[in-house]
C-alpha cells in the first residue's frame, strides 16, 4: 500500500478535475515491480507501433511522470504536472492514443529503445475536461529489429572494452559498411574508407539508404563508405570523450575502427582515412579531424553544430546571454516560417527527459555534477547560463582548440579542412562558422570555410555530394604516404 501511494503521488495530476489517463501493468509486459518514466501521447497519425520521439516543430501533446516500484494491477493516474502543453490547451478531437514505459535502457529514444513497455495505439476522441480518464494497458516489449546485411552493405557491432568499462554494462559500437563495387572482385585490393558520422537521430542504419555506389568517388577512385552510429542514452555523443558519454572517440580510434579496417580491406594509415558528416555529424567529423590529426587525411563537415561557442545558435556563452530571451523578446532557436523558440524547445526536452538536442550538448560539453548528471548550462525556468559550466565547455570550443594549440597543429591539418555551411541556416548555426572562417584565416591556415548563399540546413543536394566526393578522390591521390 505505502508503494502504491507512492506511485499516485509521484504521479498526481495537477488539475483538480481529477486524472486524464489511467495506466496498468500487464505480467505479461513485465512481472516485477518497475520504475522508470511513463509517458502518453496524443499523436496526429497512426504509430508504427510508436513514434522515435516528438516533432521538433509542433510537438504533440505529451503526458509524463517518473514512477517507483510499480507493479501489476495498481493503477497508474497522470495529469498535466510534467507536460508539453496544459490539458486545458489541447484541442479536444480525434487523435492517435498510447502509453509508454521509458525504463532507460540505455537507447537515445524514450519510446523506441528495446525493452520499453508500452501499449496498443488507439484512436480517440479525446476531451481533456472529459470526467472519465482514458484508459491504456502496457502489455507489450519494444524490440529492436536488427538490420540486415545484403551484397553490398554489411552491419558491424563491436563490443567497446573502453565504454563498457566506463558505463558499468556491456556497450556496443556499431557502423554500416557500403562496400565499393570492386570489392568481390578483387579480393587482393585494398581501399582508401569515409567514415561518415549522420545528423542528430541518425544512425548506421542509413547505410542501408546511402546507395551501393556511395563509395564511387571519382577518376576511379573507389572506398569503402562507413556509416557510424552516434547515438547513446543521451543523445549525440560526437564521437568526443566527455565526462558523460564516456571515451567515445577514443573507443571509435582503438576499436571499431582496426575492426572495421582489418574486416573490409580498407584504411590501416592516415593517407587512407576520411571523415564526413552532416549537422552533429558535421561538428563531429571536424572535432575528429581536429583531435586526431595524425589519423585522417582529410574532412568535409557540411552544416555542423556550432564550431565557436561565441555564437552558439546567436548566444554568446562566454558572455552570459540569456538562452531563453534577447532584447525581452523570445529567443529564436531556427528562422523561416515555422521558427524555433529556445524555451519551448528546452521544455520539450524536460519532458523527454533524455536523449533531446540540447541536453546532447551539455552532455558532451559540461563536466559530471554530484548528482551523476551533466552540470547544466542554463536554469530550466529562467534560461540563465551558468558562467563557470560554460567555461568548462572551452575544452570542446572548436576555435579555442585551434588558436591554443596552432603552432603544432597547423601544419598536421593543412590541407584538410573543408566547411561548408548555407549563410541562411535553419538553425542559426551560419554565425559559428562566419566567426570560425575569420579566426582560421587570422591564423594563415588554408582551410576552405564555404559559405552558400540562400542555402538552409539542408545544404547538401546531389550536386555537393558529387562535388565532395570528387574533392575526396583528389586528396585521396595526393596524400603522401608517412
Amino acid at each position: 500500500m505505502l508503494r502504491l501511494l507512492a506511485v499516485l503521488l509521484l504521479a498526481a495530476p495537477a488539475s483538480a478535475a481529477g486524472p486524464a489517463f489511467r495506466l496498468t501493468l500487464d505480467a505479461k509486459a513485465h512481472p516485477g515491480p518497475v520504475s522508470g518514466r511513463a509517458f502518453v501521447l496524443l499523436l496526429r497519425g497512426k504509430p508504427n507501433p510508436l513514434p522515435n520521439g516528438l516533432n521538433w516543430f509542433n510537438p504533440e501533446p505529451a503526458f509524463a511522470a517518473d514512477i517507483i516500484g510499480w507493479k501489476m494491477g495498481e493503477p497508474l493516474d497522470l495529469g498535466d504536472k510534467l507536460a508539453t502543453v496544459p490539458l486545458a490547451k489541447v484541442k479536444p478531437g480525434k487523435y492517435w492514443a498510447v502509453a509508454v514505459l521509458d525504463r532507460d535502457l540505455g537507447g537515445i529514444s524514450f519510446a523506441t529503445t528495446a525493452g520499453n513497455l508500452y501499449s496498443a495505439a488507439k484512436e480517440v476522441e479525446f476531451d481533456p475536461a472529459a470526467a472519465v480518464p482514458l484508459s491504456f494497458t502496457l502489455d507489450r516489449v519494444y524490440e529492436e529489429k536488427p538490420p540486415a546485411d545484403t551484397n553490398s552493405v554489411k552491419f558491424v557491432e563491436v563490443e567497446s572494452r573502453l565504454l563498457t568499462t566506463f558505463h558499468g554494462k556491456p556497450t556496443k559500437l556499431r557502423a554500416g559498411v557500403i562496400l565499393p563495387p570492386s570489392f568481390a572482385a578483387e579480393p587482393d585490393r585494398t581501399f582508401p574508407v569515409v567514415y561518415e558520422i549522420p545528423g542528430f537521430g541518425g544512425d548506421h542504419r542509413m547505410a542501408g539508404f546511402r546507395g551501393k555506389r556511395a563509395g564511387v568517388l571519382a577518376d576511379g577512385v573507389e572506398a569503402v563508405w562507413v556509416m557510424l552510429d552516434p547515438n547513446c542514452r543521451l543523445g549525440h555523443h560526437v564521437f568526443a570523450d566527455s565526462a558523460n558519454n564516456g571515451p567515445c572517440g577514443q573507443a571509435l580510434i582503438d576499436e571499431l575502427m582496426p575492426a572495421i579496417e582489418g574486416r573490409f580491406r580498407c584504411g590501416g594509415e592516415a593517407r587512407k582515412r576520411l571523415a564526413t558528416g552532416h549537422s552533429s555529424g558535421g561538428w563531429s567529423s571536424l572535432w575528429l579531424q581536429v583531435t586526431y590529426p595524425d589519423v585522417f587525411a582529410g574532412c568535409w563537415s557540411t552544416s555542423p553544430d556550432p564550431v565557436d561557442f561565441r555564437d552558439f545558435q546567436r548566444v554568446h556563452l562566454y558572455a552570459g546571454d540569456n538562452l531563453f530571451t534577447a532584447d525581452g523578446k523570445p529567443r529564436p532557436l531556427s528562422r523561416g516560417g515555422r521558427a524555433l523558440q529556445v524555451q519551448a524547445f528546452s521544455n520539450m526536452e524536460r519532458v523527454m527527459g533524455h536523449g533531446g538536442q540540447l541536453g546532447s550538448f551539455e552532455a558532451v560539453f559540461s563536466p559530471r555534477g554530484p548528482d551523476g548528471k551533466p552540470t547544466p548550462l542554463w536554469d530550466r525556468d529562467t534560461g540563465a547560463v551558468r558562467i563557470e559550466t560554460a567555461k568548462a565547455w572551452e575544452r570542446y570550443d572548436i576555435r579555442l582548440v585551434l588558436e591554443k594549440n596552432w603552432p603544432a597543429l597547423g601544419p598536421k591539418l593543412a590541407g584538410k579542412l573543408h566547411v561548408w555551411m548555407g549563410d541562411e541556416d535553419t538553425f542559426l548555426l551560419d554565425g559559428a562558422a562566419r566567426l570560425r572562417k575569420k579566426s582560421l584565416a587570422g591564423l594563415g591556415s588554408d582551410a576552405v570555410v564555404e559559405m552558400f548563399p540562400g542555402r538552409d540546413h539542408g545544404l547538401v543536394d546531389a550536386k555537393l555530394r558529387e562535388r565532395m566526393k570528387a574533392e575526396m578522390a583528389a586528396a585521396l591521390v595526393r596524400s603522401p604516404k608517412r
